[in-house]
């Protein structure tokens, strides 16, 4: 059977690559191992968090799929970090993991151009180093140009609980041995990671009254820029956060030595930033309590997820240092934490259209390039799936730039540096996080979503019209003045503001205190014709509008720079400040520009800064 695309795997990942193929007009089969799992929360029932927010919004400001069904299934909304600036801030929303699953599985089967089947990949069928299709363990072909692997933690999965391992990909699944063997066989960088996690817990077990609980925010905000916020409204439910305890520290400890992470059982490397509660006991032994985040897996609430409690320690363990907690000395465990070691392709192996460099349309997305979490595979899924469709149709690929969103930073930091940890993404990778926020995501996107097909024209010409009256508002305040009237400064004086001195520009007095949209109005009533979301970004955008022009300079700064060209023999061997490992590639691969350079795994900004400068230096000595 013939497709253009053939995506492996039903997780985040491979949902938003087969979408995006599917919508841009490309026959696309998606080969899942059990397709009732199509969209399954392995782990935490939660979209979202610090810097994962802005990826999801990205998705969604692109045409992916993971905003909506957030909206659609979620039972809890927060802004994270909403006490400090908006670049750093990061919208969270617990869902409700089985409507998820039922909704994205939905989706996917109701995809026109999009096909679903429920069979195990074991190798690929690759003609002098292009890829032509698949072959499943049913013993079935399909053939196809572009095959994206989107495999999670399948690839080789083992699963550990003490000293009790099994090979799986998920707990009750189905492992992928025979595709982790095959592309072992292709020469790919092939490592090993780890991550795991915690005991689900019988809702009727736990005290929640001994807990603080945890509310969502009201109004809530909603994931998808295509929601509309005046109808959303949906019923939210508490979490509640609970601590451990020395005893419970206590019963980790005694058992370090039945611990598969400090065995030697496990050897793949785990996530620095979401260890496992035995880790974070072993690191952090001064500290006298750990938080934890007792969170509803469903709207009914029958299981709860214990958020900071991942571990893969035996089962009588797990119970004894769960019932150790207050609030959960009756808890009665549904199903066990666990760790597990799977295969992934070390991601200097690809190009910044996630395509590998040896295999002519082959792409991986998701945990088989070495990243954690729900957001970052979903990323790398639609991009993944929009430059296999674009290759197919035979147009230009589509990178975005680290200037340009999240999912540039993400991407560019993969394939340039690779990673020998899971990789997470945060809002300090991000060397312009205040241009790349949350809440201007489909502003800066949503016009390359409409142009890949991926977003209704219709929704498309809206943002377009909300981004010119976004200009257009901005235009008037630095283009224009108020002076110190009598009239102007009791104005100011009524809402609070200091009084001006001087004539001065409206960007100013706007970007220096506490606005909101009424006193905005106060002082100039014709923005009143403006929408919420358009006065939102103004306001964003008046207070810090000096240092937003200062990134946006480093911007065009660095694109001038990356269109420098490298002299021909030029000796990178000379350069004092670059490692000899970029030398050396350097050396191989003599690029012609910096942007060639750039685009080199392994060489950073750094690297291209301090090559700039030689560049340079040796013009003057000319």
């Amino acid at each position: 059977m013939n497709y253009d695309v053939i995506v492996i795997g039903g997780g985040h990942a491979g949902i938003e690559a087969s979408l995006a193929a599917a919508r841009m007009g490309v026959k696309t089969l998606l080969i899942t191992i059990l397709a009732e799992q199509i969209g399954a929360s392995s782990c935490n029932p939660a979209i979202g968090g610090l810097a994962k927010g802005h990826l999801v919004k990205e998705v969604d400001a692109l045409g992916g799929e993971m905003g909506l069904a957030t909206d659609a299934t979620g039972l809890q909304f927060r802004t994270l970090n909403a006490s400090k600036g908006p670049a750093v801030r990061g919208s969270r929303a617990q869902i409700d993991m089985d409507r998820y699953r039922i909704y994205m599985r939905e989706v996917v089967l109701n995809t026109e151009n999009l096909e679903v089947k429920q069979e195990i990949v074991t190798g690929l069928k690759i003609e002098k180093g292009v890829v032509e299709g698949v072959e499943t363990q049913l013993g079935n072909h399909y053939t196809a140009s572009k095959v994206i692997i989107a495999a999670g933690t399948f690839l080789d999965g083992t699963i550990h609980i003490g000293d009790r391992q099994q090979k799986a990909g998920r707990q009750g699944e189905f492992a992928s041995i025979e595709l982790a063997a095959y592309l072992r066989s292709l020469g790919l960088t092939i490592g090993r990671l780890k991550t795991g996690t915690c005991a689900r817990i019988d809702g009727k077990s736990i005290d929640f009254e001994v807990m603080e609980r945890q509310g969502g925010d009201e109004p809530p905000i909603p994931f998808s820029f295509r929601t509309n916020r005046a109808d959303f409204h949906p019923e939210q439910m508490p979490c509640h956060v609970a601590y451990t305890n020395e005893e419970t520290h206590e019963i980790i400890e005694r058992n370090f030595d039945r611990a598969p992470l400090f065995s030697g059982q496990i050897e793949g490397v785990g996530p620095r930033y979401c260890p496992s509660i035995e880790d974070k006991v072993n690191r952090f032994r001064e500290r006298p309590r750990h938080q934890i985040f007792v969170e509803p897996q469903t709207r009914e609430a029958t299981e709860y997820y214990i958020n900071g409690m991942s571990t893969s320690l035996p089962t009588d363990v797990q119970l004894d240092m769960i019932r150790s907690v207050e609030g959960m000395q009756e808890a009665k465990i549904v199903r066990y934490g666990y760790a597990i070691e799977y295969d992934f392709i070390q991601p200097t192996d690809l190009k910044h259209t996630l395509e590998t460099k040896k295999i002519s349309g082959l792409y991986c997305a998701g945990q088989i390039n070495g990243t954690t979490g729900y957001e970052e595979a979903a990323a790398q899924g639609l991009m993944a799936g929009i430059n296999a469709a674009l290759a197919v149709l035979g147009e230009e690929p589509f990178v975005l730039g680290r200037d340009e969103a999240y999912i540039g930073v993400l991407i560019d930091d993969l394939v340039t540096k690779g990673t020998r940890e899971p990789y997470r993404m945060f809002t300090s990778r991000a060397e312009y996080r205040l241009l790349l926020r949350e809440d201007n995501a489909d502003i800066r996107l949503s016009h390359y979503g409409g142009k890949l097909g991926l977003l209704d024209q219709a929704y498309a010409l809206k943002v377009e019209e909300k981004k010119e009256a976004i200009e257009e508002a901005l235009h008037f305040l630095r283009e224009n003045f108020a002076t110190p009237t009598r009239e102007f400064l009791a104005q100011l004086e009524a809402i609070g503001q200091m009084k001006i001195n001087d004539k001065t520009y409206w960007m100013d007095i706007i970007g220096r205190g506490d606005f909101d949209r009424e006193k905005l109005i106060m002082l100039l009533p014709s923005f009143d014709r403006y929408s919420d979301e358009v006065i939102e970004q103004v306001l964003i955008e008046a207070k810090y509008s000096r240092y937003i022009e200062k990134q946006q300079q480093q911007i065009d700064k660095m694109h001038e720079m990356l269109k420098v060209k490298i002299p021909e023999g030029f000796d990178f061997t000379k350069v004092s400040g670059l490692s000899n490992e970029i030398v050396e590639k350097l050396e191989a691969i003599a690029p012609p520009t910096l942007f060639a350079a750039s685009e080199i795994s392994g060489v950073t900004p750094a690297a291209l800064e301090i090559l700039h400068v030689y560049i340079r230096m040796g013009q003057k000595r000319r």
